[in-house]
């Protein structure tokens, strides 16, 4: 009798929730199963090892990044308006992915750091077809990159003056085109 698909989901968030809440280290094949709710040859049955389930966790982010890469494409008040909106957006899924592949990459997993270098370089690129100025393109990256970085990271002074000045922040990012 085939495993359900759904156990296989089971376990690759489980992965990911450790990988985001302990790091790679806790992030084991027996703490994956506990937190999954399976037997650790069940998680065996659908990730053979720790480095399948980091194979798992990287295509799982590519889905996300892929449907992330669409919408910046496709949104009316452009890309790097939308990335700046969305590097505000904490916890999300794509960010749960991201935070896990970073994790992946700090531990040394190779096909991790490429996976991020190669999700910035096409947000980046994006941005760039955008505002046709590397300069810019790079302040747009930072400022996104800075604001996340500010409201990811817990008791960080910026949460309290930043409340609801997020669109403030929004109507000035098309000016930067101005710049060039």
């Amino acid at each position: 009798m085939a495993r359900p698909p759904a156990a296989r989901n089971k376990c690759l968030d489980a992965y990911i929730s450790l990988l985001c809440e302990e790091g790679e280290r806790a992030a084991t094949l027996e703490a994956t199963a506990s937190r999954a709710g399976v037997s650790k040859g069940g998680l065996l049955y659908h990730f053979a090892s720790k480095e399948a389930l980091a194979d798992g966790v990287i295509e799982s982010t590519e889905e996300h990044v892929q449907l992330d890469l669409t919408r910046m494409s496709e949104v009316p008040e452009g890309a790097s308006v939308y990335y700046v909106q969305t590097s505000a957006e904490v916890d999300t899924e794509l960010d749960r992915h991201l935070v896990a592949v970073q994790r992946l990459a700090q531990a040394g997993v190779v096909s991790a750091s490429e996976m991020l270098k190669d999700v910035h370089s096409r947000w980046f690129q994006l941005i760039l077809d955008e505002v046709g100025d590397q300069s810019i393109a790079h302040l747009v990256i930072l400022i996104g990159e800075g604001l996340y970085a500010h409201l990811a990271t817990p008791g960080s002074w910026y949460q309290s003056t930043f409340d609801g000045r997020l669109q403030e922040l929004l109507d000035l990012v098309p000016q930067l085109k101005k710049l060039k």
